[in-house]
């Protein structure tokens, strides 16, 4: 590598990695601020009829980045990836600054969130999709799995980071935590129209209108499906049996089924699923999907654990809970940003495949300690635990993409990439409808007795503790996800004003509904972490393949570092 190569592929890296960092944060950054949003607004998010606000505004970003980043990863192999990219900058930094200034208010002003949230996320996708693909192209295989290392974990961290940049943002201004993007996206894109160049295979192609359609409207149906099934229907506490969930996920798959049908008929396609055929590839990005899924359980059920219940019952207030939350889970963000960088440098010189699957089985021991945790626990050893969690995330990412990126021919470098956050963005979505369930199913069997005789111990009418305690699980679940006291709200003053003001003081402080929903909670959290121990060992096992039929890439020579004159230029 030149010296003029090499200083490239730094500059590559330095802006690739602040790319992706900001596309990342803005996924998490507003699902720690949308108790801070929803007062901003001025709209109430446990209402029934708000429920729908409060998922799209959670999944909407998530759902279009994992429909879109292959088809922007495959017009990058087409038109140039820094041109794709580029591009992305300027989208995402015009869009934060559209949502700054919501004028609206009420189901109007969350409309225009979500309006401008999905245009966001078309500026994301562009940047997640071809970063990897930028820096593949500007590093030789020897230094490539430092490389992407430094990228994808920053990527990964940057949805933890998120958790703290939204929690203090919040404290502030709700808006602001879209401000903190114009800054940093206006340096980025003067920056990448200024410096990044096309360095890699670019193939003059048809652009595969028809597989574009049928992924996005098979991808959208079925993640779409999956969200509304968590909320209840019909006297059920979820909505499986909901005709539009069912035609959405019958629909999806059929679909689905169509787009790969298509995909081995035409000449060009979008998603070249031939790559398949090599198992490096398949099993990366198999082991990227369930490893996503696992993680993104993880998330979610952390931030119930600490708003709802750890967080008030060790003495602060639920108007601070998302900020202390973002706080008390630091220790997972150092355990990515100490293990990623290091298991890229270390696996380009002893292989790849033995990091990638040790970090998954890392994550496995971390989530049966934390299954272990009683519900109020010691803050060092969760601390530690989460810590170990990052550690084996980090481990995971840097060596798995470098496995996948480098399985495939310099000719579709973009579209792998785009593959590798689609299953890493799907996962994300496809983890709140999994493990939101599976919480939900354990809360439905124990939720209502607690609800119910907590509630007449304090001097709650039977009837109205027995109305109560017939709410959907879901809507505890959100409450506790947001950081809410919601008994306030689910009494109302007719009822509070009948009870002795010693009761009514209980029921509306800190620490009655967290004790009330912690014993059924830590039994769908028995559920929850069993599962995601299985998933982290399958992905574990999936990151081990080897062999196959060569599509044309690297993946032969991943394991052997010795070979850096196979790097391509």
């Amino acid at each position: 590598m030149t010296a003029e190569g090499e200083r490239y592929g730094w500059v590559a890296l330095s802006n690739t990695t602040l790319g992706t960092l900001i596309a990342t944060i803005n996924s998490s950054i507003v699902l720690i601020s949308l108790p801070a949003i929803f007062n901003g607004i001025g709209l109430d998010p446990l209402l029934p009829g708000n429920v729908s606000y409060l998922l799209w505004m959670l999944m909407g970003y998530m759902l279009v980045t994992a429909v879109l980043v292959v088809t922007l990863g495959r017009l990058g192999d087409i038109y140039g990836r820094v041109r794709i990219y580029n591009a992305g900058f300027l989208v995402f930094t015009v869009t934060s600054v559209a949502l700054s200034l919501d004028p609206f208010r009420g189901g109007a002003g969350a409309l225009w969130l979500i309006g401008w949230r999905v245009a966001q996320a078309v500026g994301g996708s562009m940047l997640m999709a071809n970063s990897a693909a930028i820096i593949t192209d500007a590093f030789p295989l020897s230094r490539r799995g430092m490389a992407l290392g430094v990228n994808i974990v920053a990527g990964i961290a940057g949805s933890f980071i998120g958790l703290v940049l939204g929690g203090v943002l919040a404290e502030w201004n709700w808006r602001s935590i879209f401000w903190v993007n114009v800054p940093i996206g206006v340096v980025g894109t003067v920056w990448a129209y200024r410096s990044l160049r096309d360095t890699g295979l670019r193939r003059p192609a048809r652009i595969d209108w028809w597989g574009n359609v049928t992924f996005a409207v098979g991808l959208t149906a079925l993640l779409a499906g999956i969200t509304y099934g968590i909320q209840p229907y019909g006297g059920h506490t979820m909505g499986w049996t909901n005709p539009w969930v069912l035609a959405g996920l019958v629909g999806g798959v059929a679909m689905l089924l169509l787009f790969c049908l298509i995909e081995t008929r035409v000449a060009e396609p979008m998603f070249p699923l031939a790559l398949f055929r090599d198992l490096v590839f398949a099993g990366g990005n198999a082991a990227t999907l369930i490893g996503s899924v696992a993680r993104g359980g993880l998330q979610f059920m952390l931030i119930i654990w600490l708003q709802g219940i750890w967080l008030p019952l060790h003495g602060y207030d639920y108007a601070d809970t998302p900020l202390w939350a973002g706080i008390y889970l630091v220790p997972l963000t150092v355990g990515f940003l100490a293990a990623g960088p290091l298991a890229g440098h270390l696996s380009d010189r002893f292989g790849a495949r033995l990091f990638a699957a040790g970090g998954l089985v890392v994550m496995a021991a971390s989530f049966a300690g934390l299954l272990m945790l009683p519900t109020d626990f010691g803050y060092p050893a969760f601390a530690l635990l989460v810590f170990l969690n990052g550690l084996g995330g980090g481990l995971f990412a840097a060596p798995n993409t470098s496995l996948i990126m480098s399985s495939v021919p310099a000719e579709a470098r973009g579209a792998a990439s785009g593959m590798r956050a689609t299953f890493q963005n799907a996962g994300m979505v496809l983890s709140i409808g999994v493990f939101f369930s599976l919480m939900v199913a354990g809360l439905s069997g124990s939720l209502p007795g607690a609800l119910s005789s907590g509630l007449t111990a304090q001097g709650v009418p039977a009837s109205a503790a027995h109305t109560i305690a017939g709410i959907p699980p879901v809507g505890t679940l959100f409450a506790a996800f947001l950081g809410y006291n919601p008994i306030r709200q689910l009494l109302g003053p007719e009822v509070l004003g009948q009870l002795p003001a010693a009761n009514a003081h209980t029921l509306t402080g800190r620490e009655f509904f967290p004790h009330l929903i912690s014993g059924p909670f830590h039994d769908g959290l028995v559920v929850v972490f069993w599962l995601a121990i299985a998933m982290s060992l399958v992905a574990a096992a999936a990151s081990l393949l080897r062999g196959g039929r060569r599509t044309g890439g690297l993946a032969d020579t991943v394991d052997q570092p010795d070979s850096a004159s196979a790097g391509v230029r």
